[in-house]
């Protein structure tokens, strides 16, 4: 008897395993080929019970049974995995299936290319890179040296770029050989450098507030806060000290998200006090070319770095760029080209980055330009998952 019910056991516990394997059909209604764009399956997607662990499951390809890279990431901080990410190749106007199966993948990647963190000993910078772009912004530590008269601080809630041109991480090289005195970040040895000024800019996709005519911004961001790093995205929290806009109580945090083969980071403004943000682009010293396309939903600035030229970006979800601004004026760093983006629920997404002409396939304006326009295109017309039943 004892027996039966082990045989009848192994059989049932087989058969569930079974049945919580599911098949997935991904579709590309775009005349593209598309590669580099997260999908993210929850438990409810899935069909799964509530109690069930993504962190158990794998996803492979229909016909080749080649396992695809995947990431789980717990949104929330409660412990336990919200979504389940991977990135499918799928070819234009096409479909394929996947499944999504109990199980690991054996050639799952152990290197971290989507990484984010605190970096406490260049005073209190935040960072964060994948294997295209790096950023950085700055805390409370060095907003109180400047407003002490302390050399080394930076005021500005404006965002860095950090020119990489390798595939590898370099946040935590470039940290340690600049704290340990053995080189410096801010020269090329063949993995880029750190050249591109912020100042009071805005940078790459820092924040205003426009009232009558005027721009306002928070400071350095107060507080962060990790949610995931991995193979194919980093995403982490920055909250910033109420601030005035003319009267108008602003509070501020951003969830930002990179992932993996994106030359942008996605920006999640969760804003009260304005109906609309200014999301800028800095015009460094004004001899770069702006370009503009609200329909598309892009802005973009194309300017000679150094030996080089780079081009800084904004997309942003369809309706939602509103108009644009290539604010020019003589105070330093405040010329800025803005968007101008909606902010529904208090809410507000775009998305920013760069694409430097000698770490990336971007060698003139028009290419960048190209990046931008199809970056929007895919972003409003995601792929479509549906889970068959």
């Amino acid at each position: 008897m004892k027996k039966h019910l082990f045989i009848i056991t192994i059989l049932t516990a087989n058969f569930a395993a079974f049945s919580q394997n599911k098949i997935i059909t991904v579709t590309n209604n775009l005349k593209v080929d598309r590669e580099f764009e997260t999908i993210e399956l929850t438990k409810k997607s899935l069909g799964l019970h509530a109690d069930s662990k993504l962190e158990n499951y794998a996803v492979k390809e229909i016909g080749s049974n080649a396992f695809l890279e995947t990431q789980t990431v717990d949104n929330d901080g409660d412990g336990k995995a919200d979504v389940l990410l991977f990135q499918p190749k799928i070819k234009a106007s096409s479909k394929q299936d996947f499944e999504v199966i109990v199980g690991t993948n054996p050639s799952a990647s152990k290197e971290i290319s989507c990484y984010s963190r605190f970096v406490p000993e260049r005073t209190d910078d935040y960072a964060w890179e994948n294997n295209k772009v790096a950023f950085r912004t700055y805390g409370p530590v060095a907003q109180k040296m400047v407003e002490d008269k302390i050399p080394g601080g930076t005021l500005t809630s404006g965002i860095d770029a950090w020119l990489k041109r390798v595939d590898y991480p370099i946040i935590n090289k470039w940290y340690e050989k600049a704290t340990n005195g053995t080189g410096t970040y801010h020269k090329d040895t063949g993995e880029g450098l750190d050249n591109f000024h912020v100042g009071d800019s805005r940078g790459v996709g820092g924040i205003a507030v426009n009232v009558d005519g005027k721009y306002y911004f928070s400071k350095n961001f107060i507080s962060w806060k990790t949610i995931t790093t991995g193979p194919i995205r980093t995403s982490f929290i920055l909250t910033y000290a109420d601030w005035d806009a003319k009267g108008n109580k602003i509070t501020e945090s951003k969830l930002i998200n990179l992932d993996y083969g994106s030359q942008l980071s996605r920006f999640e403004i969760n804003i009260t006090g304005t109906k609309q943000i200014a999301a800028g682009l800095t015009l460094h010293d004004k001899k770069g070319t702006i370009g503009t396309n609200l329909k598309e939903g892009w802005l973009s600035y194309w300017e000679p770095i150094d030996d080089s030229e780079i081009g800084i970006g904004l997309v942003a979800p369809k309706n939602t760029l509103l108009s644009f601004d290539n604010h020019i004026t003589d105070e330093k760093d405040l010329s800025n080209l803005y968007g101008n983006i909606s902010v529904k629920n208090n809410k507000a997404i775009y998305y920013v980055g760069f694409g430097w002409k000698k770490g990336s396939p971007f060698q003139t304006k028009q290419e960048w330009e190209k990046y931008l326009s199809s970056f929007a295109e895919k972003i409003n017309n995601p792929l479509i998952v549906k889970v068959k039943k």
